[in-house]
Protein backbone atom coordinates (compact mmCIF):
# COMPACT_ATOMS: atom_id res chain seq x y z
CA UNK A 1 0.00 0.00 0.00
CA UNK A 2 2.90 2.40 0.73
CA UNK A 3 3.88 2.32 -2.93
CA UNK A 4 0.46 3.74 -3.89
CA UNK A 5 0.82 6.60 -1.40
CA UNK A 6 4.34 7.25 -2.71
CA UNK A 7 2.99 8.22 -6.13
CA UNK A 8 -0.55 9.29 -5.17
CA UNK A 9 -0.13 11.15 -1.87
CA UNK A 10 -3.35 13.16 -2.15
CA UNK A 11 -5.84 10.31 -1.72
CA UNK A 12 -8.91 10.91 0.42
CA UNK A 13 -9.42 8.89 3.60
CA UNK A 14 -12.01 6.74 1.79
CA UNK A 15 -9.68 6.06 -1.13
CA UNK A 16 -6.90 4.99 1.26
CA UNK A 17 -9.28 2.54 2.96
CA UNK A 18 -10.43 1.17 -0.40
CA UNK A 19 -6.90 0.67 -1.73
CA UNK A 20 -5.76 -0.87 1.57
CA UNK A 21 -8.60 -3.42 1.44
CA UNK A 22 -7.57 -4.79 -1.96
CA UNK A 23 -4.76 -7.03 -0.75
CA UNK A 24 -6.84 -9.19 1.59
CA UNK A 25 -9.75 -9.31 -0.85
CA UNK A 26 -7.64 -10.41 -3.81
CA UNK A 27 -5.65 -12.87 -1.70
CA UNK A 28 -8.88 -14.47 -0.52
CA UNK A 29 -10.56 -14.57 -3.92
CA UNK A 30 -7.39 -15.71 -5.65
CA UNK A 31 -7.28 -18.80 -3.44
CA UNK A 32 -10.69 -19.77 -4.89
CA UNK A 33 -10.56 -18.38 -8.43
CA UNK A 34 -7.17 -17.77 -9.96
CA UNK A 35 -7.23 -14.25 -11.44
CA UNK A 36 -3.65 -13.29 -10.55
CA UNK A 37 -0.63 -15.58 -10.81
CA UNK A 38 -0.26 -17.24 -7.38
CA UNK A 39 3.40 -16.27 -7.16
CA UNK A 40 2.55 -12.68 -8.11
CA UNK A 41 -0.14 -11.96 -5.51
CA UNK A 42 2.47 -10.58 -3.08
CA UNK A 43 3.29 -7.97 -5.75
CA UNK A 44 -0.36 -6.93 -6.05
CA UNK A 45 0.19 -3.23 -5.37
CA UNK A 46 3.22 -2.77 -7.62
CA UNK A 47 2.44 -5.10 -10.52
CA UNK A 48 -1.33 -4.67 -10.70
CA UNK A 49 -2.68 -1.66 -8.78
CA UNK A 50 0.12 0.84 -9.47
CA UNK A 51 0.46 -0.45 -13.03
CA UNK A 52 -3.27 0.17 -13.57
CA UNK A 53 -2.87 3.69 -12.20
CA UNK A 54 -0.23 4.36 -14.87
CA UNK A 55 -3.17 5.52 -17.01
CA UNK A 56 -3.74 8.31 -14.46
CA UNK A 57 -0.24 9.60 -15.19
CA UNK A 58 -1.32 10.59 -18.71
CA UNK A 59 -4.97 11.58 -18.20
CA UNK A 60 -7.13 12.69 -15.29
CA UNK A 61 -10.66 11.67 -16.20
CA UNK A 62 -13.14 14.50 -15.75
CA UNK A 63 -16.38 13.98 -13.81
CA UNK A 64 -18.97 12.20 -15.93
CA UNK A 65 -16.43 10.42 -18.15
CA UNK A 66 -17.53 6.91 -19.18
CA UNK A 67 -14.82 4.27 -19.51
CA UNK A 68 -15.00 0.61 -20.56
CA UNK A 69 -12.33 -1.76 -19.23
CA UNK A 70 -11.98 -4.43 -21.90
CA UNK A 71 -10.72 -7.83 -20.76
CA UNK A 72 -10.68 -6.71 -17.15
CA UNK A 73 -9.76 -10.09 -15.69
CA UNK A 74 -10.02 -9.65 -11.94
CA UNK A 75 -10.62 -5.91 -12.28
CA UNK A 76 -7.47 -4.32 -13.74
CA UNK A 77 -7.12 -1.53 -14.61
CA UNK A 78 -10.80 -0.78 -13.93
CA UNK A 79 -11.03 -1.11 -10.15
CA UNK A 80 -7.94 0.95 -9.21
CA UNK A 81 -9.02 3.64 -11.68
CA UNK A 82 -12.58 3.60 -10.32
CA UNK A 83 -11.22 4.20 -6.81
CA UNK A 84 -9.07 7.08 -8.06
CA UNK A 85 -11.82 8.68 -10.17
CA UNK A 86 -15.04 8.26 -8.18
CA UNK A 87 -16.94 10.75 -10.36
CA UNK A 88 -16.29 8.80 -13.57
CA UNK A 89 -18.12 5.60 -14.51
CA UNK A 90 -16.30 2.34 -15.28
CA UNK A 91 -17.88 -0.61 -17.12
CA UNK A 92 -15.75 -3.75 -16.67
CA UNK A 93 -16.11 -6.43 -19.35
CA UNK A 94 -14.59 -9.90 -19.62
CA UNK A 95 -15.47 -13.05 -21.56
CA UNK A 96 -14.69 -15.26 -18.53
CA UNK A 97 -17.57 -15.21 -16.07
CA UNK A 98 -15.67 -16.22 -12.94
CA UNK A 99 -13.22 -13.34 -13.42
CA UNK A 100 -16.09 -10.86 -13.75
CA UNK A 101 -17.51 -12.29 -10.52
CA UNK A 102 -14.25 -11.65 -8.64
CA UNK A 103 -14.06 -8.07 -9.92
CA UNK A 104 -17.70 -7.46 -9.01
CA UNK A 105 -17.33 -8.91 -5.51
CA UNK A 106 -14.19 -6.87 -4.83
CA UNK A 107 -15.92 -3.68 -5.99
CA UNK A 108 -18.95 -4.41 -3.80
CA UNK A 109 -16.76 -5.17 -0.79
CA UNK A 110 -15.03 -1.77 -0.94
CA UNK A 111 -18.25 0.10 -1.68
CA UNK A 112 -17.57 1.27 -5.24
CA UNK A 113 -20.66 2.98 -6.65
CA UNK A 114 -19.24 3.92 -10.06
CA UNK A 115 -18.70 0.47 -11.57
CA UNK A 116 -20.82 -1.94 -13.61
CA UNK A 117 -19.83 -5.40 -14.80
CA UNK A 118 -20.67 -7.58 -17.77
CA UNK A 119 -19.76 -11.15 -18.71
CA UNK A 120 -19.53 -10.91 -22.49
CA UNK A 121 -17.16 -10.69 -25.41
CA UNK A 122 -16.21 -7.13 -26.36
CA UNK A 123 -17.79 -7.62 -29.78
CA UNK A 124 -21.18 -7.92 -28.04
CA UNK A 125 -20.97 -4.64 -26.12
CA UNK A 126 -23.12 -1.94 -27.76
CA UNK A 127 -22.79 1.02 -25.35
CA UNK A 128 -20.80 4.16 -26.11
CA UNK A 129 -17.89 5.35 -23.96
CA UNK A 130 -15.42 8.21 -23.91
CA UNK A 131 -12.52 5.81 -23.52
CA UNK A 132 -11.77 2.11 -23.63
CA UNK A 133 -8.91 1.00 -21.38
CA UNK A 134 -7.19 -2.35 -21.46
CA UNK A 135 -4.19 -4.22 -20.12
CA UNK A 136 -2.54 -5.77 -23.19
CA UNK A 137 -5.24 -8.29 -24.02
CA UNK A 138 -4.52 -8.31 -27.77
CA UNK A 139 -2.60 -6.46 -30.51
CA UNK A 140 -3.54 -2.81 -31.02
CA UNK A 141 -5.04 -3.31 -34.49
CA UNK A 142 -7.39 -6.04 -33.22
CA UNK A 143 -8.44 -3.93 -30.25
CA UNK A 144 -9.20 -0.89 -32.38
CA UNK A 145 -11.24 -2.98 -34.80
CA UNK A 146 -13.41 -4.28 -31.95
CA UNK A 147 -13.93 -1.07 -29.99
CA UNK A 148 -14.40 1.53 -32.78
CA UNK A 149 -18.18 1.10 -32.43
CA UNK A 150 -18.01 1.86 -28.69
CA UNK A 151 -16.30 5.27 -28.79
CA UNK A 152 -18.63 8.25 -28.36
CA UNK A 153 -18.15 11.14 -30.77
CA UNK A 154 -18.37 13.98 -28.26
CA UNK A 155 -15.41 14.34 -25.89
CA UNK A 156 -15.05 15.99 -22.49
CA UNK A 157 -11.39 15.40 -21.58
CA UNK A 158 -7.98 16.85 -22.46
CA UNK A 159 -7.35 13.89 -24.79
CA UNK A 160 -9.84 13.19 -27.59
CA UNK A 161 -11.91 10.04 -27.03
CA UNK A 162 -10.13 6.80 -27.81
CA UNK A 163 -8.28 3.73 -26.60
CA UNK A 164 -5.75 3.69 -23.72
CA UNK A 165 -3.71 0.49 -23.28
CA UNK A 166 -1.10 -0.68 -20.82
CA UNK A 167 1.50 -2.55 -22.83
CA UNK A 168 5.13 -3.64 -22.62
CA UNK A 169 8.13 -4.18 -24.84
CA UNK A 170 8.68 -3.19 -28.46
CA UNK A 171 5.65 -1.42 -29.94
CA UNK A 172 6.99 0.32 -33.06
CA UNK A 173 5.55 -2.17 -35.57
CA UNK A 174 2.27 -2.56 -33.70
CA UNK A 175 1.60 1.17 -33.56
CA UNK A 176 2.93 2.04 -37.04
CA UNK A 177 -0.44 1.93 -38.86
CA UNK A 178 -1.87 4.37 -36.29
CA UNK A 179 1.19 6.56 -35.91
CA UNK A 180 -0.57 9.85 -36.70
CA UNK A 181 -3.08 9.42 -33.88
CA UNK A 182 -1.08 7.48 -31.31
CA UNK A 183 1.00 8.64 -28.35
CA UNK A 184 3.22 6.47 -26.12
CA UNK A 185 4.42 7.24 -22.60
CA UNK A 186 7.12 5.24 -20.79
CA UNK A 187 6.04 4.42 -17.24
CA UNK A 188 9.71 4.42 -16.17
CA UNK A 189 9.49 8.22 -16.48
CA UNK A 190 6.88 8.21 -13.70
CA UNK A 191 7.69 5.16 -11.58
CA UNK A 192 11.21 4.28 -10.40
CA UNK A 193 10.66 0.56 -9.72
CA UNK A 194 12.43 -1.88 -12.08
CA UNK A 195 9.13 -3.56 -13.00
CA UNK A 196 8.15 -0.47 -15.01
CA UNK A 197 11.34 -0.30 -17.07
CA UNK A 198 9.62 -1.67 -20.21
CA UNK A 199 6.00 -0.79 -19.39
CA UNK A 200 4.15 1.80 -21.46
CA UNK A 201 0.84 3.61 -21.78
CA UNK A 202 -0.37 3.66 -25.39
CA UNK A 203 -3.13 6.06 -26.44
CA UNK A 204 -4.85 6.04 -29.82
CA UNK A 205 -7.51 8.58 -30.80
CA UNK A 206 -10.56 6.92 -32.34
Amino acid sequence: MDIILKYFPDLTAEQKIQFAALYDLYTDWNSKINVISRKDITNLYEHHVLHSLGIAQVIRFRPGTRIMDLGTGGGFPGIPLAILFPESHFHLVDSIGKKVRVASEVANSIGLKNTTFCHERAEEEKQKFDFVVSRAVMPLADLIKIICKNIASEGRNTLPNGLICLKGGELANETLPFKQRTAIWDLKDYYKEEFFETKKVVYTAI
